[in-house]
């Protein structure tokens, strides 16, 4: 499946309105583009992108209603994530790899995980004992990876619900966790005593 590029809209201090005319950008909104930028060669590598810079002063009612009214005003898919500041590339990472997440599938098989988690072992075990390639990523080393399964995993297993790791997909479809995994290939289940538990949960 190919996905659309998300779309990232700056409004910033410049344009005219009436007999008011800017000509020059402010310093934060120039900062927050070449934020914008960078971001987008480093973090979001790989993720297709389409930036769109707007001149608030000649469009002010535009991001007005959606109740940005200080620019840089910064829309990811219409949804606005900062204004009056110079941009959290952090903030920006995460709403551009949730709007990725929830416009795209995952493509063959993948599990999340982190490196002190003994299920994250245990199904990496199965797969591989399985013969089944797979892409690992460590939600705890790479911040990108964590956004993507919290956005592909919230809206399958509700808002209220832990999601612990690891979470698993074999050929684009979800399958749950190492239990989850064990069963679709028919291995023997060791006890997940973690199970609904998040990790500010008591003993975890």
């Amino acid at each position: 499946m190919t996905s659309r590029p998300v779309k990232i809209t700056v409004f910033r201090w410049a344009g005219a309105w009436g007999p008011f005319k800017v000509n020059i950008p402010c310093g934060e909104c120039s900062l927050t583009k070449d934020i914008i930028l960078d971001t987008v060669a480093n973090e979001l590598a790989g993720i297709d992108v389409e930036l769109e810079l707007r001149d608030w002063l000649s469009e002010w009612w535009k991001p007005l209603v959606k109740g940005g009214w200080h620019a840089p005003i910064v829309l990811i898919e219409g949804r606005i994530i900062s204004q009056g500041r110079a941009l959290n590339r952090g903030v920006l990472a995460q709403a551009v790899v949730e709007a990725h997440a929830n416009g795209s599938m995952i493509e063959g098989s993948a599990l999340f995980g982190k490196e002190n988690c003994p299920h994250c072992k245990r199904a990496k075990g199965y797969l591989e004992e399985a013969g089944i390639n797979f892409r690992y990523q460590d939600v705890v080393r790479e911040p990108r990876a964590l956004y993507e399964m919290l956005a592909r995993v919230k809206p399958l297993v509700g808002a209220k619900t832990p999601v612990t790791v690891p979470q698993i997909w074999l050929d684009g479809v979800y399958i749950g966790g190492a239990d989850a995994l064990s069963n679709k290939l028919a291995r023997e289940v060791s006890p997940n005593y973690e199970r609904g538990q998040c990790s500010l949960s008591p003993g975890a």
